[in-house]
């Protein structure tokens, strides 16, 4: 269903809204690619470790949880 999602979420967007997709299946980020979604970025990694990396980035006072 995540994938259904990516790639419908991908072909209803506009062209001018940048859409990343962050999936640990790498089909999931190729479909989405071969759809035709050309504003779409695929990241093939683990959902949680790139959260906590982004959340590292954008929020100044961030602590990791313990």
């Amino acid at each position: 269903a995540t994938m259904l999602h990516s790639v419908a979420t991908g072909n209803i967007l506009p062209a001018s809204i940048p859409l990343v997709c962050v999936d640990i299946n790498p089909a999931t980020v190729t479909k989405l690619a071969d759809r035709g979604s050309s504003q779409a970025r695929g990241i093939v990694t683990d959902v949680g470790l790139f959260l906590e990396q982004l959340a590292q980035e954008l929020v100044p006072d961030y602590k990791r949880p313990r």
